[in-house]
């Protein structure tokens, strides 16, 4: 993990710290990113000889943004994000044009108000978006890391993200610590 990232991630959780706020954010960003891939699932091309759509195309910069700030997070994200694309596809494929792009605006607006009201009503703050732009591509890493540190992926993490780790697997198999 870089340096880099662990100074992003300590600036975005200074933004972050409810957990109803986060929950909203967990909803808000991952309909943002699908409701941003959709309508880019319309457009198929060929590249290398290989059938895709513009999604894949248009991400993968950002999936390698991801993946280079920290490789396991990143992953985690890109697994994420071959689900959704794959969803994306199957939506665009199956829905009518009109209906494609009338489930794309309401995710906008439903995404959109998730991190308004997380922010307004929950933290009390103005969004960490709004002071530095670059906290945008943060969101979906911070998430991510949430969500590792949960599981006990990410021990390391837990102290940036101010969260109580969850036992490790090797913990978990161990059992209780014995009381003296």
């Amino acid at each position: 993990m870089s340096a880099f990232y662990k100074r992003q991630l300590a600036d975005y959780v200074e933004y972050h710290r409810d957990p109803t706020n986060c929950a909203m954010h967990v909803f808000g960003i991952v309909v943002l990113f699908f409701a941003a891939i959709l309508p880019l699932s319309l457009v198929s091309i060929n590249v290398l000889g290989v059938h895709t759509t513009l999604a894949p195309i248009l991400a993968l910069p950002v999936l390698l943004y991801w993946l280079w700030l920290d490789t396991g997070i990143g992953a985690g994200i890109l697994g994420a994000a071959i689900v959704l694309l794959s969803a994306a596809v199957f939506v665009a494929d199956h829905a009518s044009l009109t209906l494609l792009w009338a489930v794309t605006i309401t995710l906008i607006i439903a995404g959109v108000a998730s991190q308004i009201i997380g922010h307004r009503v929950f933290e009390q703050r103005q969004p960490a978006l709004v002071d530095n732009p670059s906290h945008l591509l943060l969101g979906p890493m911070f998430v991510m890391t949430k969500l590792f540190v949960a599981l006990g992926f990410r021990r390391d993490l837990a102290a940036i993200i101010q969260t109580a780790p969850a036992p490790s697997f090797e913990d978990r198999q161990a059992g209780p610590l014995p009381r003296s």
